[in-house]
C-alpha cells in the first residue's frame, strides 16, 4: 500500500510539473490550431537556463520568470517566422527547435566549462527556499513538499492564463485560431496575435523546463526529447476524455489530461516495462488519444446531423 501511495504521488508530482507546458501547447495546438515543435528546443532552453543561473547564485525564483522571458523570445521568432516571411508553421518549429540545440549546447557548455550536464544538487531550489521552506518535508510519512510546491505554480499558471484569455487580446488570441478572416474584418491584426499566442506558448514550455530541473538539481539537452508528443497528448487526452465535463474549464481538462497521461507511464512501468521501450509507448498512448479524439469528434458530428 506504501508503495502504491509513492506511486500515485510521484505520478501526480510530475504530471503537474508537465501540466505547464500541456498549457503552453494547449494555446498553441488547440487554440491557434499550429503545429509548433519548437516547443522540444524552449523546453531545455529552460531547463539548461535555469541549471546555469542558479549555478551562478541566481535566485531560483527569479529563474523562473528569466526562463519564461528566454521562452517568449524563441516563440516570439517562431511567430515572426511564420507571420512576416510566410514559412509554413510546422517548417517554423522544426527550424526553432534546431536553432535551439546550438543555443542550448553554447549555454550548457559555456556555463559549465565544457560539460553536457549542469547539476545543482547543493543549491537552492524553488522547492527549498522561501516559502517552500515553511512546508513540511514529510506529511504523513511522505514526502509531498515538491507536489504541493508543483500546485500551487500550476494553479498560478492557470488562473493567469484564464484571465488572460477574458481580456481583449485573449480574446482576439482565441479569435484568430476560430477565424482569421474574421479577425481581419474587424480591423485587427491576426498576425501579431499569433506571434504573441507563440510566445506565451513557448514561454509555459520554459517554464515546465526550469521545474522540471530543479526538482532532479540538474539539466542537460536530451531533456527536451519528446516534450511535444507528451504535452499534445496530455491536451488531447484531457480535451477529450473530460470534454463532457460542462463545468470544467478547458485549462483544467488539460492539468488533469497531463495527469492521466503520466499515469499511464507510471502504471506501465510498475508492470515491469522496460525504460528503453518508455518513448515507444509515449507514442503508442499519443497515437491511441489521437484516434480516440478523432472518433468522439466524430461521433458528435454525426449526431448533431441526426
Amino acid at each position: 500500500m506504501s508503495v502504491l501511495l509513492n506511486v500515485c504521488i510521484v505520478t501526480l508530482e510530475e504530471g503537474l510539473m508537465y501540466a505547464i507546458l500541456a498549457l503552453g501547447l494547449y494555446i498553441t495546438y488547440s487554440i491557434l490550431d499550429f503545429p509548433d515543435l519548437s516547443v522540444d528546443g524552449t523546453f531545455p532552453l529552460g531547463a539548461i537556463l535555469t541549471g546555469i543561473l542558479i549555478m551562478n547564485g541566481v535566485n531560483p525564483w527569479l529563474c523562473l520568470i528569466l526562463t519564461f522571458a528566454a521562452g517568449m523570445l524563441a516563440g516570439t521568432v517562431t511567430g515572426l517566422l511564420h507571420v512576416k516571411l510566410k514559412i509554413r508553421p510546422l517548417l517554423c518549429g522544426i527550424l526553432i527547435y534546431t536553432a535551439c540545440l546550438s543555443v542550448n549546447l553554447v549555454i550548457l557548455y559555456k556555463g559549465t566549462g565544457g560539460k553536457a550536464i549542469a547539476t545543482f544538487f547543493n543549491k537552492g531550489t524553488i522547492f527549498n527556499t522561501a516559502f517552500s521552506a515553511l512546508i513540511p518535508e514529510n506529511i504523513g510519512g511522505y514526502y509531498l513538499r515538491t507536489t504541493i510546491v508543483s500546485l500551487v505554480l500550476v494553479i498560478i499558471c492557470k488562473i493567469l492564463l484564464d484571465l488572460y484569455l477574458k481580456t481583449k487580446s485573449g480574446l482576439l488570441l482565441r479569435a484568430t485560431g476560430n477565424n482569421e478572416k474574421f479577425v481581419t474584418m474587424l480591423g485587427q491584426d491576426n498576425g501579431l496575435s499569433k506571434i504573441l499566442g507563440l510566445a506565451i506558448g513557448n514561454g509555459f514550455a520554459a517554464l515546465s523546463g526550469s521545474v522540471i530541473a530543479q526538482s532532479k538539481g540538474s539539466a542537460d539537452q536530451q531533456m527536451g526529447v519528446g516534450m511535444v508528443v507528451l504535452g499534445l497528448a496530455s491536451v488531447i487526452i484531457g480535451l477529450s476524455v473530460f470534454k463532457r465535463v460542462r463545468f470544467m474549464k478547458a485549462t483544467t481538462m488539460v492539468i488533469l489530461g497531463s495527469i492521466v497521461y503520466k499515469g499511464c507511464l507510471s502504471v506501465a512501468l510498475a508492470l515491469g516495462l522496460p525504460t528503453e521501450y518508455l518513448k515507444l509507448l509515449m507514442a503508442v498512448i499519443f497515437t491511441l488519444a489521437l484516434v480516440f479524439s478523432n472518433s468522439f469528434g466524430k461521433g458528435k458530428r454525426e449526431a448533431g446531423k441526426c
